[in-house]
């Protein structure tokens, strides 16, 4: 069996991939990249299709949509503030802090707006739950791939 192994492979390029991709040292796979935005796009799209067609008032679906925008905006911003600390960028205490208040702000109003809402069934609330954490976490993980992308190439 082993000599048959051996016919099928040269030996030695057994382990080596196919085909060589270019890739700066820091920079994310593009498989990860791909992940990311997509998460992003399916996540927002799926909160978005179903606030489209829920059948409740237009000020509620207002909410929840506003709701959205500062949760991606906030995870992004803390993303942002996390992350130039980490690189010794200076970040202001106040700009950290509000970064941090307004994501648990807009985690906080989804979930004390999905608890109230009474004309939406259990099964609805999961949904946008599950769709706004994989909206904010696909936010932030897009946010660290174009970081570190432009890192990586600013050292080349």
């Amino acid at each position: 069996m082993s000599n048959d192994n051996e016919n099928l492979f040269e030996k030695g390029k057994r382990n080596e991939p196919k085909m060589k991709i270019e890739r700066k040292e820091g920079e994310p796979t593009a498989a990860f990249k791909g992940a990311s935005w997509a998460a992003l796009l399916v996540g927002v799209a799926a909160y978005l299709i179903g606030l489209f067609n829920a059948t409740m008032e237009l000020n509620e679906k207002g909410y929840y949509f506003a709701v959205l925008i500062f949760g991606l905006y906030s995870s992004v911003s803390l993303q942002k503030a996390v992350r130039d600390k980490e690189e010794g960028i200076p970040v202001t205490s106040i700009y950290f802090g509000i970064s941090w208040f307004a994501l648990i702000v807009s985690i906080s109003l989804m979930a004390i707006g999905l608890y109230n809402a009474g004309s939406i069934v259990l099964s609805e609330k999961g949904f946008y739950g599950m769709a706004f954490v994989l909206s904010i976490f696909a936010a932030i993980t897009v946010q660290k791939n174009i970081r570190d992308t432009q890192r990586a190439r600013e050292r080349e």
